[in-house]
């Protein structure tokens, strides 16, 4: 992942744990590499913020690595064999599988696509949390900016609308929905009596609050708005409890209490999931 620039330098890598989810790997596993990825100078840890990407090639010189690169390949072949493999189809399992590193050169850029770009980033923050792939943000009506891109994650009901784009690029369709335990959250709250959502974009109201119908059963007062310069709507001081979008995060969370805000954020079916780490990460 940093190789393929994933992650660039200077940026901070995940914690072991969160890695660890994305990779479907144990967090311990995740500790032991970066510790030699540390001892090889490609990451540093700092106190208080983690491990950081200092460049993203080793500092190995040549001998070493093809010292390091024969033993490893001397051990997979003797277990290749062990398999019951001959000369012939480990060269061409070897083959193919040096087919596959032009992937850098193929999947470089990828976005994600929403109704408009606010619901787009909430996708898009999705998918870099589960799955550790970061893409630009574009709506749905950005058709020709589409085209730019190796890939793209549309959500499967729009996923039509692109279909003309897919011998060209990746069109990867997206299921998801809102976080079971955001969903649970709210639910949990039965003494409320009202609910706010606060956005970025006044045209994500609509949308969000069509989401969020069929999996709230909520009967009380339900109020919406979106940030104007720096301030609130003025329903938020009446509110019981406010729901707000990441965009909007900055400037709620500076004036509400924990207590009474949640941040929305979607999570993708884990065959969306899977779908993407596939196509993308194990090429």
């Amino acid at each position: 992942m940093i190789s393929t620039k994933q992650f660039q330098v200077g940026e901070v890598l995940p914690s072991t744990r969160e890695l660890g989810q994305q990779l479907e790997a144990s967090f311990h596993t995740v500790r032991k590499a970066y510790h030699i990825l540390a001892d090889e100078g490609l990451i540093t840890g700092e106190k208080g913020r983690g491990f950081v990407v200092n460049r993203q090639t080793s500092l190995m010189d040549k001998e070493e690595r093809l010292q390091i690169g024969g033993e490893k390949v001397q051990s997979l072949v003797e277990e290749l064999v062990g398999y019951g493999l001959d000369d012939n189809e480990i060269e061409l399992l070897f083959q193919e599988q040096l087919d596959y590193m032009d992937w850098p050169d193929r999947i470089q850029t990828s976005a994600s696509v929403g109704e408009n770009e606010e619901l787009g980033g909430m996708l898009a923050s999705a998918i870099k949390k589960q799955v550790g792939v970061k893409s630009k943000v574009i709506d749905i009506n950005q058709y020709e900016s589409a085209a730019q891109y190796d890939a793209l994650f549309v959500p499967a009901k729009y996923a039509h609308k692109f279909r003309s784009l897919s011998e060209s690029i990746m069109i990867i369709p997206i299921i998801y929905s809102y976080d079971p335990d955001v969903v649970l959250s709210i639910v949990d709250r039965f003494a409320i009596q009202t609910i706010g959502l606060v956005t970025m974009d006044e045209e994500s109201i609509p949308k969000i609050i069509n989401e969020l119908k069929p999996v709230i059963p909520f009967e009380g007062s339900f109020v919406a708005g979106s940030i104007y310069g720096k301030s609130l709507p003025l329903f938020v001081r009446d509110t019981d409890l406010i729901l707000y979008t990441p965009d909007s995060a900055r400037l709620v969370e500076q004036k509400v209490p924990e207590k009474n805000r949640i941040k929305l954020e979607y999570r993708l079916a884990d065959r969306s999931a899977e779908m993407i780490r596939s196509e993308l990460w194990e090429q």
